[in-house]
């Protein structure tokens, strides 16, 4: 009898829902991707319906949900106005827990459950899974039977750093550290300093740090930060409001007067000092996060790490995690954040509660919704839009890419997560020194800093990457090798790196064979990728989608499946 699990991120931003089958993930996918608005925090209804169609189950089939939050933990604090009366009926849900849990000394919550059962005899079992262990339980879909694991993010009930052993099924805290001495917070801070979204636009500061001197606010920042002996650190609060949920704005005027640098508005020129700023910032970041991992190292004496949690995005830190630290590998999800969190849910329930056998290591993360050739020709026919069939969509795509034409390309399932890995790609030529400004400034509408990521072949990583390692999640940023950089300008940073993503025929075959006709026609074994989306938008779901932003940008040509669509 199968071992069904639906795991839910239903409370943070960017919502989302995922299926295990067995320990197996069977489809995953964002609500932001199905209802079109970007980083939502709606309950992920569409992504439930959606995963209870593919799937063919009914909600009362599934053995049990597992959501990435415990609400139980902030229950600790016996609050008055709330437990005294009910207002409604439906609020005993935390009134009788409340009570209970103040009657009890040591009322620390490590995971809460919740039964419900119909008039059909059919019922609904949820559990509520810690944040930070749901971060944690990566691990469970990593290569490593036995790992270190760090997560960090702004906040999860009260943590925002865990260390955890991973052994076999099981996952142990051996340390944590509360909001609000938070990293990610810190880094979220300086993203709103610099004009930017905190909580959601957090690479833009990542990308714009290579264009600026480190060293210009280097020591001034320090001072908001003390690092401690025994492994974590503490942020100088009077420098900041990102605990004071009340109050606008994340920092005060201390920070201000500390920088003698006035934050920047959105629409505002980025400058120079905004460059050094956002460079100084990463620099912090970075010591922190080292400072974090080679405590647990430590601590451990594990050499494997695992790294979860919203700042693990931090590729340009991962890139240098095995340099920086005495760690010999690393795995970080392919979704870190906390849309990944319905993720980590579903496995600590399966295998850490479950008691279940581990069995499978996440390879690939196309996992959301897709559409057949026959599906997207009778879309593209029931919308009056012509289009051209293909016998050979990759050959044909390199050959496109190689003349220097921008295309979206839409293919199989669409990607779990932030990364577009060659199923909603945005693909472009390398070669062309231009073709960064082209695609920011005619595609993608944003700031003409933000760089592109290289998708290569596997086969060839170590030609063009120094300490080259595979990253098929494009989850780290590695250094191009010098003599190679004038050969791929369009996706070389300023500072040298790339983000780059590995591909293998294994992983996608279909996209593999495009990157491999490309490199028989122009002898450079990469193209350009970004996800296939607009500024402000989702990455495209749905044929629909892809035609709209086709039609909306500056994009040439676009191939569904084996379908052409041109301008």
């Amino acid at each position: 009898m199968q071992n069904k699990i639906l795991g839910l991120n239903s409370g943070g931003p960017n919502t989302s829902a995922v299926l295990l089958v067995d320990g197996k993930t069977v489809f995953a996918v964002e609500e932001e991707r199905l209802i079109r608005e970007k980083q939502t925090r709606r309950f992920p209804s569409s992504a439930i319906k959606t995963i209870l169609e593919f799937s063919g189950l009914k909600l009362e089939e599934l053995d049990a949900i597992a959501i990435n939050w415990n609400p139980a933990i902030n229950l600790e604090a016996f609050n008055i106005p709330q437990n005294q009366r009910t207002r409604y009926m439906g609020e005993i849900y935390y009134q009788v827990p409340h009570h209970l849990m103040a009657l009890k000394s040591d009322n620390h919550s490590s995971m809460s459950k919740q039964t419900i059962q119909f008039l059909d005899n059919s019922e609904i079992n949820i559990y509520y899974i810690a944040h930070h262990i749901s971060h944690a339980s990566s691990f469970f879909c990593s290569p490593f039977q036995d790992a270190a694991v760090l997560t960090v993010d702004a906040f999860g009930e009260k943590n925002s750093i865990m260390f955890c052993e991973g052994r076999g099924n099981h996952l142990e805290t051996i340390w944590s550290q509360n909001f609000p001495h938070s990293l990610g917070s810190f880094y979220s801070i300086l993203t709103e300093y610099l004009g930017f979204i905190p909580s959601s636009e957090e690479w833009k500061l990542m990308g714009a740090s290579s264009y600026g001197n480190p060293g210009k606010y280097y020591e001034r920042l320090k001072k908001t930060v003390q690092l401690k002996e025994e492994g974590g650190f503490e942020l100088d609060l009077k420098y900041f409001n990102h605990y004071q949920f009340y109050r606008p704005g994340m920092f005060t005027s201390k920070l201000i007067e500390l920088l003698e640098l006035p934050p920047r508005n959105e629409d505002e020129p980025i400058s120079e000092k905004h460059y050094d700023l956002a460079a100084s910032a990463q620099k912090v970041f970075e010591e922190i996060y080292f400072h974090l991992l080679s405590h647990l190292h430590r601590m451990t004496g594990l050499k494997k790490i695992v790294i979860s949690g919203g700042a693990a995005l931090n590729c340009v830190a991962n890139g240098k995690v095995l340099e920086e630290t005495s760690f010999s590998d690393i795995f970080v999800p392919p979704v870190p954040d906390d849309s990944g969190g319905a993720l980590g849910a579903a496995y600590y329930l399966y295998c850490h509660i479950m008691g279940e056998k581990r069995n499978f290591e996440l390879t690939s993360n196309y996992l959301g919704p897709g559409f057949s050739n026959q599906e997207i020709s009778g879309f593209l026919k029931k919308s009056r839009v012509e289009f051209t069939r293909l016998d050979d969509p990759s050959k044909i795509a390199a050959s496109f890419i190689a003349d220097g034409k921008i295309i979206g390309w839409f293919q199989g399932r669409l990607e779990f997560g932030d990364r577009a890995l060659g199923n909603r790609s945005i693909l472009a030529d390398p070669r062309d020194p231009d073709m960064k400004r082209k695609v920011n400034a005619t595609i993608k509408y944003r700031e003409d800093f933000r760089p592109f990521a290289p998708s290569i072949l596997s086969e060839n990583i170590n030609d063009y990457f120094e300490n080259a390692a595979l990253t098929p999640f494009m989850e780290k940023a590695l250094t191009i090798r010098p003599e190679k950089r004038k050969l791929i300008p369009a996706v070389t940073h300023v500072d040298g790196t790339g983000r780059l993503q590995t591909v293998s025929q294994d992983q996608n075959s279909l996209y593999w064979n495009l990157i491999n006709e490309f490199r028989k026609i122009t002898d450079i074994p990469i193209v350009l990728n970004t996800s296939f989306n607009l500024k402000g938008e989702p990455i495209v779901c749905t044929p629909k989608d892809a035609l709209r932003t086709f039609f909306t940008s500056g994009l040439d040509c676009l191939i569904l499946g084996d379908c052409l669509v041109k301008k």
